[in-house]
C-alpha cells in the first residue's frame, strides 16, 4: 500500500519569505549623475551667462610711460544661452486586489516604487548618452584646424589623419596611454584646461584592463590589479568612469533584446567639480529642484488614490536639461576596439 499521508498532503508549495529575485540594475552602472555636475535651478527655464574665451587668453598689458594712460580693453559676454527642463514621467497602478492577494515577500508598494524609479533612471541615462555620446559634437581633437572625433586606428588620408593614433586598443601593440596624453595636451592647448575625466564603455574598459602597457605600469603597485582608480592615475586624469548600463530595446510582448547602452567608445572631458561662477565645464545638467517636492536630480515620487480604478498610483517624475557648454573641452572616441 502507498505511504500515507503523501507529501502533497502535508506540504503545499508557497513563496519563500526570505528570498525573491529581481534583475534590478546596480545604480553604479549609470553615469548620468556622475560625469557633469548638476546645477540646481528653481525655474523650469532660464538663461545663463557665457564669457567669450578669446579675450581671456590675450596678453594686452603694456609698459606705461609717466603721465600716460594705461592700455585698456574689455571682454564680451553672451547672455543668450538657455536651458529648459523637460519633465519625464512614469507610473504603475497598484490595485486593491493585487495588494490584498500578494504573498510574502512581495510588497507591491515597495516594488512599484522601485520599478518606477528604475524606469526613470533608464530614461535619464538614454537622454545623457543621446546628448553627449555622439559623433561630430565635440571639438577637442583638432588636426590642421579641423575638429574630428578620435579613433585610435584612423586611416583617412583625405583628411590628413592617416595613421593617427597607435592602433586599436584591443591590440597589445597599440598605445592607449600615448593616445590619451596627446588628446589631453591638445584640449589644453585650445582651452587652457586639461581634461580630468575619462568615460569608458564597459567593453573598452575591459580591453584596457588587460592591456600590456597598462599592466606594465601598475605591476609594482600594492594590489597589482587594474582598478578605475589606478587607471585614472595611469592616464593622468582625476576619474575613470565606466558606462555599464544595459537596456532591453524590445517592445513589451516581444523577445527581450539586451544590449549595453554605450559600446566601443570613450569620452575624454573636462567636467567642473561643481557648478560655480566663472567656472567652465564641457557640460552641465540643469535639475529643476524648484519643482514642488523635487530632489537633487529634479526627481519626485508621488502616491495617490485613483478611486475610479480602485487602485493607488505610484508616479515618478524627473525634470532636467542636459546642456553642451564647452565643445572644445572634450574628445569623443569611436571605433576604439577592432
Amino acid at each position: 500500500m502507498p505511504v500515507q499521508p503523501t507529501r502533497s498532503d502535508i506540504h503545499v508549495n508557497r513563496p519563500l519569505t526570505n528570498l525573491s529575485i529581481a534583475y534590478i540594475q546596480d545604480q553604479a552602472d549609470f553615469i548620468h549623475d556622475k560625469v557633469f555636475p548638476a546645477v540646481p535651478v528653481q525655474k523650469q527655464s532660464d538663461r545663463y551667462i557665457v564669457y567669450t574665451p578669446d579675450f581671456w587668453f590675450r596678453a594686452k598689458a603694456a609698459k606705461r610711460a609717466p603721465a600716460t594712460e594705461s592700455v585698456g580693453s574689455g571682454f564680451h559676454i553672451d547672455n543668450t544661452p538657455s536651458y529648459f527642463c523637460d519633465k519625464w514621467g512614469f507610473h504603475m497602478d497598484v490595485d486593491d486586489e493585487m495588494r490584498t492577494n500578494a504573498d510574502e515577500p512581495i510588497n507591491v508598494d515597495r516594488d512599484a516604487t522601485e520599478f518606477v524609479t528604475r524606469n526613470l533612471l533608464l530614461q535619464r541615462e538614454i537622454q545623457f548618452l543621446g546628448t553627449f555620446m555622439k559623433t561630430t559634437l565635440w571639438k577637442g581633437f583638432v588636426v590642421s584646424g579641423t575638429a574630428y572625433d578620435f579613433a585610435p586606428n584612423l586611416s583617412t588620408p583625405a583628411s590628413g589623419l592617416d595613421g593617427y593614433g597607435g592602433g586599436f586598443w584591443s591590440s597589445d601593440t597599440s598605445l592607449p596611454i600615448k593616445d590619451i596624453d596627446n588628446l589631453i595636451s591638445g584640449v589644453k592647448s585650445q582651452t587652457g584646461f586639461a581634461p580630468n575625466t575619462l568615460v569608458l564603455s564597459e567593453d573598452v574598459y575591459y580591453a584596457l584592463k588587460n592591456h600590456a602597457t597598462i599592466l606594465d605600469r601598475i605591476k609594482y603597485t600594492q594590489t597589482g590589479i587594474v582598478t578605475t582608480q589606478l587607471m585614472a592615475a595611469v592616464f593622468g586624469v582625476e576619474r575613470v568612469l565606466v558606462a555599464g548600463a544595459v537596456l532591453n530595446s524590445a517592445q513589451e510582448g516581444q523577445s527581450a533584446s539586451y544590449n549595453y547602452m554605450m559600446t566601443n567608445s570613450f569620452l575624454l572631458t573636462y567636467a567642473a567639480p561643481e557648478p560655480a561662477i566663472l567656472r567652465p565645464s564641457a557640460g552641465y545638467i540643469f535639475s529643476w529642484q524648484g519643482l514642488f517636492g523635487a530632489g537633487a536630480l529634479g526627481n519626485r515620487i508621488k502616491k495617490f488614490r485613483m478611486e475610479e480604478l480602485e487602485a493607488d498610483r505610484v508616479e515618478g517624475e524627473m525634470a532636467f536639461s542636459m546642456n553642451l557648454i564647452g565643445p572644445s573641452l572634450s574628445v569623443y572616441g569611436t571605433n576604439v576596439l577592432h
